[in-house]
């Protein structure tokens, strides 16, 4: 099970413990917050993020003096699903990052617009603090495209599923043509016709930090896993390199991406 933050743990658990002692009960909490209890409760548990919104007012009904409105400074900088948060610590510090993605256009590449259409949708629902918080993070990742010094060595993989997803639009196909043009990035498609069986099994991305650290990262729809294993990495290096040996080359790949372009 994907352990949620220590620092959602520790706001909600305090949280929790300054309204018992102000004898307030959820309901109160959550009505005065314009939250659910449920919501409340959630957060109290860890489950969810304690909202900026929810601290300053458990703060002034509990009198908590500044208490509890001082951990918002704490939890902002849980901009990332609990799963991914140990992946965007080593994704800061990579020289290279290899990428391979079946269902989504990987978050480096994703204009706002699909950002927030994918952050929107998500399974349990946001609340809207939360998710502006994402959208902005993961606009802020993508400085890793052109405005690291030295350049990171990128390389995306894309099924072809992912490019003919309903929230794929013009806006983001000419992104990724944009891309394209960066002399650090390379992108290939992989056709349907093309697949092989790694290439269903998943996303996954390996990525080396500056100490030469070799990470392999797999993302599914209930758990994350980052892993050092030198088994798991080389694993993943041969199917990596197998699926790109099958995709079309970068310079076929963005004349694939224009015909789509022109049939929007």
């Amino acid at each position: 099970m994907t352990q949620t933050p220590a620092a959602w743990r520790y706001g909600g658990n305090q949280m929790k413990r300054w309204r018992t002692k102000a004898n307030l009960s959820r309901e109160q909490l959550a009505e005065a917050a314009n939250y659910s209890p449920d919501t409340i409760k959630s957060m109290e548990q860890g489950v969810r993020m304690p909202t900026p919104r929810v601290l300053d007012v458990a703060d002034e009904l509990c009198g908590a003096e500044g208490l509890l409105s001082a951990a918002k400074d704490y939890l902002s900088r849980e901009r990332f699903p609990p799963g991914a948060v140990d992946f965007m610590e080593r994704e800061r510090e990579a020289v290279s990052l290899w990428w391979y993605e079946v269902t989504y256009i990987p978050g480096l590449l994703q204009t706002k617009a699909y950002a927030t259409a994918l952050i929107d949708n998500h399974v349990p629902l946001l609340d809207e603090e939360t998710v502006q918080e994402r959208i902005a993070a993961r606009m802020e990742r993508q400085a890793i495209l052109a405005c690291r010094k030295p350049p990171v060595a990128l390389s995306f993989t894309l099924y072809e599923a992912a490019l003919r997803s309903p929230q794929v639009d013009e806006e983001q196909l000419r992104r990724l043509l944009e891309v394209t043009r960066f002399s650090n990035v390379a992108l290939q498609v992989l056709p349907c016709e093309r697949a092989i069986a790694p290439a269903l099994m998943g996303p996954m991305v390996l990525l080396e930090t500056r100490d030469h650290e070799r990470f392999a990262f797999t993302e599914g729809a209930l758990s994350s896993v980052l892993s050092a294993d030198l088994e798991v990495v080389s694993r993943a290096t041969g199917m990596l390199s197998m699926i790109r040996a099958q995709a079309l080359s970068p310079d076929e790949s963005a004349h694939f991406i224009e015909r789509m372009v022109d049939q929007e």
